[in-house]
């Protein structure tokens, strides 16, 4: 049976300005067979959920199939182009919007331009927060604006607990398990005074230790005990250079070691002379 062709589009009733996130508008489209757009690039993020049919979405060279609960994710500045099947044209929904948190809360989900698919078959939330962020602009409100972006945090969320869930399942790409490793490094970057360990780590960012280990290894070219030794004596030697009103003592445990002689047996592994004599050094300049 031919699916009757129709095209939908609610725009923002607010008036555009600099914002820290925007949700332009929002539409939805039964598409004609083969049904084309692009190649062309845009200005604004803009995200697809698959409704019913099939479409190819292209991107960065290559090619993606999708069908039902999929989504596609297109960033500014991207030269996509995207067509409808011949024979079950797509049935999509979409949201666009732009602001300067824009990039960091697509990135916060592990998406990026060589990941652009979402697999999301299973999660009957999505397209319901689609038809939410259409309802919020087509009401046309004063508070259009903010209940739109926070269907769309709600959104961008819903996708980053699809990707992790993958993750978890043992799919990950490059981008995800790149993603994981960032994770683990803003991890000890924040935490190193505290009295952490890789297994603290890997409980909190909900990895095994083993497996977030050997992937951190294979990032980073070290373990995450030794990117953490390493991490706390440079917080050390900066403070040995700079707070010559602290002890030994109290620089050991500023940043996370509470053994002065292990302190000063790290220390003078990574950089050949004990903490005294550095700061000796220092003050012989």
């Amino acid at each position: 049976m031919t699916k009757s062709e129709s095209y939908y589009v609610v725009s923002n009733p607010l008036p555009s300005q600099e914002s820290e996130l925007t949700v332009l508008f929002a539409g939805e489209s039964q598409t004609k067979p083969e049904h084309r757009l692009g190649p062309k690039v845009y200005d604004y993020y803009l995200i697809h959920y698959v409704i019913s049919g099939k479409g190819i979405f292209s991107s960065q060279g290559e090619e993606h199939e999708l069908g039902a609960g999929d989504s596609f994710v297109i960033e500014p500045e991207q030269l996509i182009s995207y067509v409808s099947n011949e024979i079950d044209p797509w049935h999509y929904c979409w949201i666009a919007f732009t602001g300067m948190q824009a990039a960091a809360l697509v990135a916060s989900t592990g998406v990026n331009p060589l990941q652009p698919i979402i697999h999301t078959k299973r999660n009957r939330h999505i397209p319901v927060l689609f038809r939410h962020i259409q309802q919020a602009l087509r009401s046309k409100k004063t508070n259009a604006q903010l209940k739109s972006i926070g269907y769309l945090h709600l959104l961008l969320g819903e996708y980053c607990e699809t990707l992790s869930a993958s993750t978890l399942a043992g799919v990950v790409t490059e981008a995800e398990s790149d993603r994981i490793v960032q994770q683990a490094i803003h991890y000890l970057s924040t935490q190193y005074a505290e009295p952490i360990t890789i297994e603290l780590m890997a409980e909190s960012l909900g990895y095994n230790r083993a497996y977030l280990s050997r992937m951190f290894k294979r990032h980073t070219k070290v373990t995450p005990v030794t990117f953490l030794l390493k991490l706390r004596v440079d917080k050390a030697r900066l403070l040995l250079r700079e707070r010559l009103e602290l002890t030994i003592e109290q620089i050991a445990s500023s940043v996370g070691f509470y053994d002065p002689l292990y302190f000063s047996k790290q220390f003078r592994r990574w950089y050949g002379v004990s903490p005294s004599e550095y700061r000796n050094q220092i003050k012989s300049l």
